[in-house]
């Protein structure tokens, strides 16, 4: 007798699993709500974030729905254009952190010799750095402004990239379809792009995203503490000013609490989908998970692992 139980086959690849995942989904989608934020923020509040534009230090109300700075500035205009300023330095600066963190690697690591030499020891040396402490002292000297910050956070932030993906350039040179290809008389960049790149883009993709909440973290921090340029809209200089009119000590509360939300979301939202990543691409998680999963669909089917459990309490 057929049965009428359909089973799914899974699907293959490092994409959809992706996206079957629920830690990655709701990742991606409170990213997406605060990319669409940033980009539609002019059109959602119109005019100028730093104008005055009611009595200072006002809470909550409805006409102000997250109250006002100490100024009489609107905290919710200042929250959400200060949005698209430092989500554009943390994304911006983790693509360009991967893509130097990646040429350097490969070319270390598939190049070998003089060159893996020379590269691996330029790491090094940014390794041994301390990174925030260096971004403070060669933010503390150039003008400051959101390129500056981004820049010292590129400098201080592509090293340890570039020492992951060397480690993986060096075992996937001694596989088989890797050895094929360079006996057969394939070029290096084809190689590179064609054999090599498709079987690291779980790990490219954990170094943006790590890079990114790095970056992000660390444009609010430098700006909080007054090495960005304070006359723009940021999360950053959002904390910055309310430091200085000392908020949480008078209060004002509201000042403080909607920008330190919104970049712990954000980070959230990307330690979400990395650990998504490292769940699919680790084999000891994704065995775990898959007994978990198979357990769950027993106890609902009324399989065996019912009875199983009710005689080990029993006994």
């Amino acid at each position: 007798m057929p049965s009428t139980h359909q089973v799914r086959k899974p699907r293959s690849g490092f994409i959809w699993q992706l996206l079957e995942n629920r830690k990655a989904l709701a990742g991606a989608v409170l990213i997406l709500l605060f990319l669409l934020l940033a980009l539609l923020g002019p059109v959602l509040m119109p005019g100028d974030a730093s104008a005055f534009v009611g009595p200072p230090s006002q809470p909550p109300s409805s006409e102000f729905l997250l109250g006002t700075t100490a100024q009489g500035q609107d905290v919710l205009m200042q929250t959400i254009v200060g949005a698209r300023t430092s989500l554009m330095v943390g994304f911006l600066t983790g693509l360009i952190v991967m893509v130097i963190g990646a040429l350097v690697g490969m070319a270390a690591g598939f190049l070998g010799g003089w060159v893996d030499s020379v590269l691996s020891f330029l790491t090094n040396i940014f390794l041994i750095m301390p990174g925030l402490p260096l971004a403070v002292v060669i933010a503390a000297y150039l003008k400051p402004g959101p390129v500056t910050i981004g820049l010292v956070l590129v400098i201080t932030g592509w090293a340890w990239n570039a020492r992951l993906l060397r480690a993986q350039i060096l075992s996937l040179r001694e596989k088989d379809f890797v050895l094929a290809s360079i006996v057969s008389g394939e070029g290096r960049f084809r190689i590179i792009f064609r054999e090599i790149l498709p079987n690291m883009t779980s790990l490219l993709m954990s170094g943006f995203i790590s890079a990114t909440v790095y970056a992000i973290g660390a444009e609010v921090g430098l700006e909080f503490l007054g090495l960005g340029d304070v006359s723009t809209v940021t999360w950053g200089t959002n904390l910055y000013w309310a430091s200085n009119d000392a908020a949480m000590l008078t209060g004002a509360w509201w000042t403080v609490v909607p920008t330190g939300l919104c970049v712990a979301l954000v980070g959230f939202a990307l330690v979400l989908v990395n650990f998504a990543i490292d769940e699919i691409t680790n084999p000891r998680l994704r065995s775990e998970r898959s007994w978990t999963q198979m357990l769950k669909s027993n106890n609902l089917e009324g399989g065996l692992t019912t009875p199983v459990v009710r005689a080990h309490h029993g006994h």
